[in-house]
């Protein structure tokens, strides 16, 4: 009888380590969910926000602010390898239930919203070599992008770790144009066109209209890097934590050489106020006026791969984020249940209905991607200024060789968290707290579920607060008094 225990506990090791996923599949993850639209629509994106000069101070404190909160993810993923799904355990062993659960929440939306922007991106990319997809949100284009992103669905319930080894394979296929492009930006690019109207005169003079335009580009760069603590969400079915912090750094690093080569090279390419006026994708228009109409396809075809690749990377996050925490008591039950090959199918199930919905609603409301994104964007912050908290407080707490890098980082990332969020500015956190207020019935369901209290002092409060500006953002909705 011992043996024939001993023979079935080896076979279910083998069976949890044969679904593990690699060190390589997780830093796939990540690059594969930072790099998606947002690189192929940099150049017209930042070319309406900012001038070479301020370009490139905001870049140096994205790249120095986002390096904080990817060294945050490695840190932690080695200092509390105790915790799952990242963004939600963090929040959640630092802050609470109900912060816990309104960071997995909110990163829930925020991943599955730009999922309906990269599928209206995609179906517009197709319009470069088909007819009638417009831009991207005709009838023909959301019937595609449904058929599509079913698909996905039913790619997915096969298994989390096939799904990621795909993901890996065209992650490499999407770096592959954008390598191609750099390369003959390097040759294409020429100093002078860099250089005209470097700090954007045109805009006003002195230290003020430069902050200005740095602040005007920090929301898209936050956008270019969504997904840099794409490893951590998957933190329980890597091989080894140690493996979530590597990836996350090298996921990082790669995705932070690409947007600056590719950002940069088109400022020397294309004149500022020719690019501001490029459609989308502005990168083909960029590579076009390098080489000819062909590189206009090329890049088309590159993006086109890319958003297949980012879709397939979120669609695996997704599901994932809302599954620990259902498992823990703060979401419903359901949403925890997994099929025979450890796939959440019905959090899968309700995030792809809601995508189809909203797939439906931009048919109706012409919702463009920029838009999306932003919405997006301003959703996320929160979980990475809660991440950073966090942080801070593993490393007071730790007495340890490594607690002043720690506290460091801790610090730095939570600097740049809330420096975000003045960027975001106030009418997109508004908006944010409706999101935040309408997934309150979900956290009381699975509270009830539990048999729990549902809410303690503090966190009545946090209501309150959420219930208060979500009225104000309504009424400002209503009379047009706040406007997106």
């Amino acid at each position: 009888m011992a043996e024939r225990d001993t023979e079935v506990a080896d076979v279910e090791g083998r069976r949890a380590a044969s679904g593990k996923v690699s060190v390589v599949a997780l830093t796939a993850l990540g690059i594969g969910s930072m790099i998606g639209g947002g690189i192929f629509g940099l150049p017209q994106q930042m070319a309406g926000a900012a001038a070479p000069g301020p370009l490139i101070i905001g870049w140096l404190i994205t790249g120095a602010g986002m390096l904080m909160l990817a060294f945050v993810y490695q840190r932690l993923a080695i200092n509390r390898p105790d915790i799952d799904a990242g963004v939600y355990g963090y929040a959640r062993a630092g802050f609470g239930n109900l912060v816990g659960f309104s960071s997995a929440w909110g990163y829930w939306l925020s991943a599955w919203i730009g999922n309906v922007g990269y599928l209206v991106l995609l179906m517009a990319s197709l319009g470069v070599f088909l007819p009638g997809f417009g831009n991207g949100n005709t009838a023909l284009a959301i019937g595609i992008a449904s058929v599509v992103m079913w698909m996905y669905h039913v790619l997915i319930l096969r298994g989390i770790r096939e799904a990621a080894i795909i993901n890996a394979i065209v992650t490499v296929g999407k770096v592959l144009p954008l390598v191609v492009f750099v390369l003959i930006g390097l040759f294409a690019f020429k100093l002078d066109i860099f250089t005209h109207d470097f700090w954007g005169a045109g805009v006003g003079t002195g230290p003020g209209a430069v902050i200005a335009q740095v602040k005007n580009m920090m929301l898209v760069t936050v956008w270019v890097f969504i997904g840099v603590e794409g490893a951590s969400v998957f933190s329980e079915r890597a091989r080894t934590r140690a493996d979530v912090g590597k990836a996350t750094i090298l996921g990082f690093l790669s995705v932070l050489a690409l947007l600056l080569a590719v950002n940069i090279l088109s400022y020397g390419i294309v004149p500022r106020s020719e690019l501001a006026g490029l459609g989308d994708p502005s990168l083909a228009g960029v590579l076009e006026a390098a080489v000819g109409p062909w590189g206009a396809k090329f890049i088309a075809l590159g993006l086109i791969i890319s958003l297949v690749g980012a879709l397939l990377s979120w669609f695996l996050m997704l599901a994932e984020i809302v599954r620990v925490p259902a498992q823990e008591g703060l979401m419903p039950s359901f949403l925890g249940r997994e099929n025979a090959k450890a796939v959440p199918v019905n959090a899968l199930w309700l995030t792809m209905g809601l995508v189809q919905l909203f797939l439906v609603w931009t048919y109706f409301n012409a919702s463009t991607y920029t838009r999306l994104i932003h919405l997006a964007s301003a959703l996320i912050l929160l979980p990475y200024l809660l991440s950073a908290l966090f942080q801070v407080l593993v490393a007071v707490r730790d007495r340890s060789r490594g607690r002043r890098f720690d506290l460091a980082v801790g610090v730095l990332g939570s600097a740049y968290g809330l420096w975000l969020l003045y960027v975001a500015g106030l009418v997109y956190l508004l908006y944010t707290t409706i999101f935040y207020l309408v997934g309150l019935p979900f956290y009381i369901w699975a509270r009830r579920e539990q048999e729990a209290k549902v809410f303690s002092t503090a966190e009545w409060g946090l209501v309150a607060l959420f219930a208060a500006m979500s009225v104000y953002a309504v009424y400002g909705l209503a009379t047009g008094a706040l406007s997106l």
